[in-house]
């Protein structure tokens, strides 16, 4: 059963904000989030192999993320501001533990 056209985004720089939101934007968001964690929790080693699977994982639920969005830039948005957290979060932590 084909989908409904009335909920298609037909505006190609929606669609585009979307893929990229989901696409780059996740990433982004898994990999930074997997190295604070890295940082603050007491087994490192633990949590950097671990990355391998939960990156994946985290990152494909954060991939379908922006689709829920009416707006995709508001997907953007919202990335941009957990990934300026997450570079906080990041800096505070190799200040406490520099590798």
């Amino acid at each position: 059963m084909p989908a409904n056209p009335k909920y298609l985004t037909k505006n190609p720089w929606q669609r585009f904000a979307k893929i990229s939101a989901g696409i780059l934007g996740g990433y982004l968001l898994s990999a930074i989030y997997h190295m604070v964690f890295a940082l603050w929790l007491p087994f490192h080693k633990e949590v950097l192999v671990t990355i391998i699977i939960t990156h994946f994982v985290v990152w494909c639920g954060l991939l379908i993320v922006p689709f829920l969005f009416k707006n995709g830039w508001h997907a953007w948005v919202l990335y941009l501001i957990l990934i300026v957290i997450g570079l906080f979060l990041f800096y505070l932590g190799m200040q406490e533990n520099p590798f």
